[in-house]
């Protein structure tokens, strides 16, 4: 019997080492990127449940590298998604994807509770000192606290942000956009968010400032702002519901205002997410391609200006995982080991994602019906 065991287990591994032929990946290698493998039910789990397998065997310890974002780096570069049977979970998610819509005004809220309702502490350790959980611009900057601060200021100068205008931030998390607008350039801000947890921490760090944080749906929202920003939200809107944000976002905006909008991107397609980080970290999200956008704002917007800082994400994640890895110990007392592996594999993948440029970060200047004369692109 452990003969035959030992023989599915080699059929197995036979047939993932063909797939990764060429890739610069080997098992049980020395190099940092290389699997060392603790389980050899590793190989059949990979091949019959794909990246949810290969998450959960990591979060089981069945195996592990020393440089996570290195091996996803090579694993996105070769494009082995597209060489690997599509797993039955995967499947599953499609076809929901297509039948349901995960992003509803019933479910949305479950979802954004899920991974942003965890515990501010663990943003606290892990991010910026603004709190700031979305891709930092790293032209210029020497740490994260600058790359944060340099990308709130480029989004400002883009929307070319006077004194007394009144913005609307949609996903607003803790509110570390609108308080350094406020600082810096002299507006109002309205955010609405999901997150009770950042909705109660928000309003302490912007105590006494102009800026009304709200517990809301952004389908709810029903006025006029100057111009109106989205940074790292429209993730979590499916595609189902792109059309109607888009509408949303043009009946809050006055005419000859500009809405900027800041979001992961994918450059395909897609109507469901990866099965790991949909069922572990971002229930519910979508990567939106440029195509899904802009079909989703013609009739409402036109498209002033694009700007791809994809590669600064690496760069954001990389730091975002050096902090919660020095703080680990500050928080422990409020998480697991395996919430560890869990939070390190989403980080560092991700990382690896964006380094092998599959992962894209888009801001888009767009105006209801064009900028007189062009817009002037700000970088």
């Amino acid at each position: 019997m452990s003969k035959l065991i030992d023989n599915t287990h080699n059929r197995y591994r036979e047939n993932i080492e063909r797939l990764l032929i060429g890739t610069d990946i080997v098992f049980n290698g020395d190099r940092p990127w290389d699997i060392r493998v603790y389980n050899a039910e590793l190989y059949q789990r990979i091949l019959t449940q794909g990246s949810l397998g290969l998450g959960e065997a990591y979060m089981d310890e069945w195996w592990d590298c020393h440089q996570l974002d290195e091996l996803f780096n090579k694993i996105c570069q070769a494009q082995l998604e597209n060489k690997v049977i599509v797993d039955p979970q995967t499947f599953i998610n499609r076809v929901l994807g297509c039948l349901n819509n995960h992003q509803s005004r019933q479910r949305a809220p479950e979802h954004i509770k899920w991974h942003y309702d965890i515990g501010n502490d663990l943003y606290q350790a892990m991010l910026d000192k603004r709190l700031t959980y979305s891709c930092g611009y790293w032209p210029k900057a020497k740490n994260l606290d600058e790359a944060q601060e340099h990308k709130f200021d480029l989004i400002c100068r883009k929307l070319n942000l006077q004194p007394g205008q009144k913005i609307l931030d949609i996903g607003c998390g803790w509110g570390s956009f609108m308080k350094f607008a406020v600082e810096h350039y002299r507006v109002s801000c309205v955010g609405v968010t999901l997150s009770a947890e950042q909705v109660a921490l928000g309003k302490l760090l912007c105590k006494d400032l102009p800026i009304d944080i709200r517990l809301a749906d952004y389908r709810e929202l029903d006025e006029t702002f100057d111009h109106v920003i989205s940074i790292g939200m429209f993730e979590h809107v499916g595609y189902k519901n792109y059309a109607e944000y888009m509408k949303v976002a043009n009946r809050c905006l006055k005419d000859g205002g500009l809405f900027l909008l800041h979001t992961i991107g994918s450059s395909k397609s897609r109507i469901s997410v990866d099965a790991w980080m949909g069922k572990y970290i971002f229930p519910g999200s979508m990567l939106p391609s440029l195509k899904q956008i802009s079909k989703a704002a013609e009739g409402q917007f036109v498209i002033e200006d694009v700007h791809n800082f994809g590669a600064d994400y690496d760069k954001t994640l990389m730091a975002w995982f050096a902090n919660f890895a020095d703080n680990w110990q500050m928080i422990i007392a409020n998480y697991d080991h395996r919430f560890y592996l869990m939070w390190k594999y989403y980080l560092l993948s991700c990382a690896g994602a964006f380094r092998a440029r599959d992962n894209q970060l888009w801001q888009l200047v767009l105006a209801k019906t064009g900028v007189p004369g062009g817009y002037t692109s700000v970088r």
